[in-house]
C-alpha cells in the first residue's frame, strides 16, 4: 500500500493520514480519496463472493437462497442508522474544512455515541421483528428455517456492523480513506478464513456464515477504536468525552435523518420486490442472489464516487471553495457514470458465465441472466442518481434525494410491480422496475442540479 501513501499528505506529529481535498488538483484529490474507497469496496465484494461461493458449494441450495436473498432485509435493519452516520460525516467534513477544531471534536464524539445507542436499538428490533418479516416476505417454506437461523445470529451481532460503518464514516469525513481500507482487508481475510472453517470445515451452514460476518466486523471495530483513540490531534476519540451536545446532535440528525429514512423506506420497497421474486421459487431467489453478488462489482465505481463526493463537497463548502466544489461534483458524477456503464456492458455479455460461479442450476442461471440483460444497459442512470445524491448530501440538501428516491425507488417501484405483474406475470416484469425508477430519479436530479443554487444551500439554511 506504499503507493497509496504517496498520494496522501500526512502529518507525522499528529498520526493523522488524510487527503487534502480543499487545495491542489481536483482530479488528484478526488482520485486519491476515492481509490482507497474503491479498493475497500472491491475487497468487500471479493469476500462477499467468497462467502457466497463457500455457501453455494458446501451448503444446500436453500441455504444459499436464504443468505443471498437477504440483502434488502439486512439493509432494512442497518440502513436507517447508517444514514444517520452519513449525516454525521457531512457535519464533521464541513467543520473540518472550516478548521473549527472544537466543533470537529464534538461532532466526532456525538457520532460515535449515537452509534452505540443505535446498535442497542437495532439489536432489539432485529431479534424481535425479523422472523415475522421473513414470513411476510413469502419466504418459501423450505428456505424459511435457514433464513431465520441466519438473521437471528446476524441481528445478535448487528452492533458490530453498525459501529464499523460509524467509524468508517468518521475517518472518511476527516479525509482518511486509507485506514478504513486496511481494516477492511483485515476483516475480509478473517471472514473468508472463518467461512472456510465454519461452513466448509464444520458444516455449520448459514449459522457459520452469519457468525463469520459478525466476528470479522467486530474485530475491525476494535482496530478502528484503537486507531481513533491513538490520534494525537483534535480529531482524537476520548472515551471520557462521549457525551451528547444538543446543537451538534441536532445538526447530525437533521442532516442524517432524511438519508436514514430514505434507506429504510427504500429497503421496504425492495422487500416488496423481493417478495414477488420469492413467489417464483428458490431458483429465482438463487438466480437473483447470484446476480446481486456480481452487480456489487459493477456498483463499485458508483459507491466509491457517491461515498467520496459528500466529503469533497462538504469540506470545500466549509472552506468556501464554491467553484472547486462544483467542478469536483461534475468530475465525480461523470467518472462514476462512465465506469458503471462500461462494466454494465461487460456484465450484459458475460453474465451467463459469471452466474455459474455461484450457482450450478441452469434454472437459477436463467433467472439471473434475464434480470441482468434488462437492467445492465441502464447502469449509468443508477450511477447518476447515486452520485447526484452524494453531492446534495454534501451541500446539506439530503431532503432532496430522500424525497426523490422515496417517491420513485419505493412508491413507484412498488406500484409498478404490484400492477404490472397482474397483466404480465413473468419474471422480466420485476426486473424492469429498476431501470424505470432509475430513469425517473435521474430526471429529477438533473433538473435540480441545473436549476437550483445548491452550492449555497447550507448557508441559506443557517
Amino acid at each position: 500500500m506504499n503507493w497509496i501513501h504517496h498520494q496522501i499528505h500526512g502529518s507525522s506529529h499528529t498520526g493523522n493520514t488524510a487527503v487534502v481535498l480543499t487545495e491542489g488538483s481536483i482530479v488528484t484529490g478526488i482520485v486519491s480519496f476515492a481509490i482507497p474507497v474503491f479498493l475497500g469496496q472491491l475487497l468487500q465484494q471479493l469476500y462477499n463472493m467468497a462467502d457466497a461461493w463457500v455457501i453455494g458449494n458446501f451448503a444446500s441450495t436453500e441455504a444459499f437462497a436464504a443468505v443471498s436473498s437477504g440483502g434488502s432485509l439486512t439493509f432494512l435493519i442497518i440502513g436507517f442508522f447508517n444514514g444517520i452516520a452519513v449525516g454525521g460525516g457531512v457535519i464533521i467534513s464541513r467543520y473540518y474544512g472550516a478548521k473549527e477544531e472544537e466543533n470537529v471534536q464534538k461532532a466526532v464524539h456525538n457520532n460515535v455515541l449515537f452509534g452505540i445507542l443505535s446498535s442497542i436499538l437495532a439489536t432489539v428490533i432485529g431479534l424481535t421483528l425479523v422472523p415475522h418479516i421473513l414470513v411476510l416476505m413469502n419466504t418459501p417454506e423450505n428456505v424459511l428455517p435457514y433464513s431465520i437461523t441466519y438473521f437471528r445470529i446476524y441481528c445478535a451481532g448487528v452492533s458490530t456492523v453498525i459501529m464499523y460503518n460509524i467509524f468508517m464514516s468518521v475517518m472518511r469525513a476527516l479525509g482518511d480513506s486509507v485506514h478504513p481500507l486496511y481494516y477492511l482487508i483485515f476483516s475480509s481475510l478473517v471472514n473468508v478464513v472463518l467461512d472456510l472453517v465454519l461452513v466448509a470445515g464444520f458444516g455449520f451452514g448459514v449459522a457459520g456464515a452469519a457468525a463469520a460476518t459478525v466476528t470479522a466486523q467486530g474485530l475491525s471495530v476494535i482496530l478502528c477504536l484503537i486507531r481513533m483513540c491513538r490520534l494525537t490531534d483534535y480529531t482524537r476519540l476520548d472515551i471520557h468525552k462521549l457525551r451528547f451536545d444538543k446543537r451538534i446532535l441536532s445538526q447530525i440528525i437533521t442532516q442524517g435523518l432524511p438519508t436514514g429514512v430514505q434507506n429504510s423506506v427504500i429497503s421496504l420497497g425492495n422487500l416488496v420486490v423481493q417478495t414477488n421474486i420469492n413467489s417464483f421459487g428458490a431458483y429465482a431467489m438463487s438466480g437473483q442472489g447470484a446476480y446481486a453478488k456480481i452487480e456489487g462489482f459493477v456498483f463499485l465505481p458508483i459507491m466509491s464516487m457517491s461515498m467520496s463526493l459528500p466529503t469533497f463537497v462538504s469540506q470545500n463548502l466549509g472552506a468556501k471553495q464554491y467553484d472547486r466544489a462544483k467542478k469536483g461534483a461534475i468530475i465525480g458524477i461523470i467518472f462514476g457514470m462512465t465506469l458503471a456503464e462500461l462494466l454494465g456492458v461487460l456484465f450484459y455479455w458475460g453474465c451467463p458465465y459469471a452466474l455459474h460461479f455461484f450457482v450450478d442450476s441452469a434454472e437459477a442461471v436463467s433467472y439471473g441472466t434475464i434480470h441482468t440483460r434488462v437492467v445492465a444497459p441502464f447502469f449509468m442512470l443508477l450511477a447518476f442518481s447515486h452520485c447526484s445524491a452524494g453531492v446534495m448530501r454534501g451541500c446539506g440538501r439530503s431532503f432532496v434525494p430522500m424525497l426523490t428516491m422515496l417517491t420513485f425507488w419505493c412508491g413507484v417501484r412498488i406500484l409498478y410491480v404490484t400492477i404490472a405483474l397482474q397483466y404480465f406475470p413473468v419474471y422480466q416484469t420485476i426486473a424492469w422496475a429498476y431501470p424505470l425508477t432509475w430513469s425517473l430519479s435521474s430526471i429529477v436530479f438533473l433538473v435540480y442540479l441545473l436549476k437550483s443554487d445548491w452550492l449555497h444551500a447550507y448557508e441559506k439554511k443557517v
